[in-house]
């Protein structure tokens, strides 16, 4: 049974850790942090785990504790990550970081976009990007796995079929993408408010969203050569999900783009290519795992407009973290994470 520790356990990526852990068939929780709620037992503050983690309390985060488990994810603010992950690393224990902390691979460049130096240069060389359906053989020996966003995860899993087979035009591509409040994190805020949010639509950050660089990082690879993106993201009023809708002009006419997804995603357990035709919906995967993906051609014009959809809270951040751990450990990949979506 792997011990499993977690950093920053109060938030909603650290509760949905605990939640799709408690029933997986091969790790066990047996630390959690939190420096403002240390002492209080996690089923005061989540009773939907009650019978899941009766005597599990929040404590203060500690190297030494931290370093009897086999693998430690930090579900914690972006700069957090940095300053533990030398020590633990350096003890044996592996890490999943869900914050940003070692997404790029540049530090002046995370440094530009988060405002702050970065605290852990030396270790990005090793860190592994954890998209599992790109980077599933590095991620089996890592011992850094940096979680990809919920931005970046809709949107690479969109356009890396197309840019892989050198089909898009990659100075060209336009991510549209709408987020649930939830991806504004647990802390209160003005615009997280119900009254807020609710019937209510708005974008945000055209100038420039933290996720950009990531998303162009990681299109790059695929694309081997610099991609051009505009990224506009957008606040809807739902608390889960994702919705990506994608731009790429695609001028070759006679690949039959509906079998060049299913193609790539054959094997892929988390990615589902939905027939053609079809408009992929956010409640679709809410809860689980799953990214569903849909490919239109309008018009049989040279646009092709690729439909994305995730749970940003699952695929997004908790769930990709834990795909990425079952891979890292040699468990079967969809351990723990075979929920199906909840409707309505």
């Amino acid at each position: 049974m792997l011990k499993v520790g977690i950093v920053g356990g109060t938030g909603y990526t650290g509760v949905e850790l605990l939640r799709i852990l408690a029933l997986h068939p091969h790790a066990q929780v047996e630390v959690i942090t939190s420096r403002s709620e240390q002492g209080m037992q996690v089923a005061q503050m989540y009773p939907n785990l009650r019978e899941h983690y009766p005597d599990l309390r929040f404590s203060n985060p500690s190297a030494q504790m931290l370093s009897q488990c086999d693998v430690v994810f930090f579900a914690t603010p972006h700069g957090v990550a940095h300053g533990l992950a030398g020590e633990l690393l350096a003890l044996g224990t592996r890490i999943i970081d869900l914050s940003a902390d070692f997404r790029l691979q540049d530090a002046q460049q995370w440094a530009q976009w988060y405002g702050q130096e970065h605290g852990a240069p030396e270790l990005l060389s090793e860190a592994v990007y954890g998209l599992p359906e790109v980077n599933r053989e590095a991620i089996k020996q890592a011992r850094l796995i940096a979680v990809p966003g919920c931005y970046p995860t809709a949107v690479q899993l969109g356009f890396i079929p197309l840019l892989e087979a050198g089909l898009a035009n990659e100075k060209q591509l336009i991510a549209s993408c709408a987020s649930g409040v939830s991806g504004a994190g647990r802390g209160a805020k003005v615009g997280s408010l119900l009254c807020e949010s609710s019937e209510n639509v708005m974008a945000y950050a055209v100038a420039g969203h933290r996720h950009l660089p990531e998303i162009e990082q990681g299109l790059t690879r695929a694309a081997k050569n610099k991609v051009g993106l505009t990224f506009t993201p957008h606040l809807a009023p739902m608390i889960r999900g994702i919705h990506a809708t994608l731009y790429s002009t695609v001028v070759n006419h006679h690949i039959d783009l509906q079998a060049l997804y299913e193609q790539r995603y054959a094997n892929e357990p988390f990615v589902d290519v939905l027939p053609a035709g079809s408009y992929p919906q956010t409640r679709s995967v809410r809860g689980s795992n799953m990214c569903r993906i849909a490919i239109h051609r309008p018009q049989n014009q040279d646009i092709v407009v690729v439909l994305s959809v995730i749970d940003n809270l699952v695929k997004g951040a908790s769930g990709q973290a834990i795909q990425n751990m079952n891979i890292m450990f040699g468990v079967a990949e969809n351990a723990g994470l075979q929920t199906v979506a909840l409707m309505p």
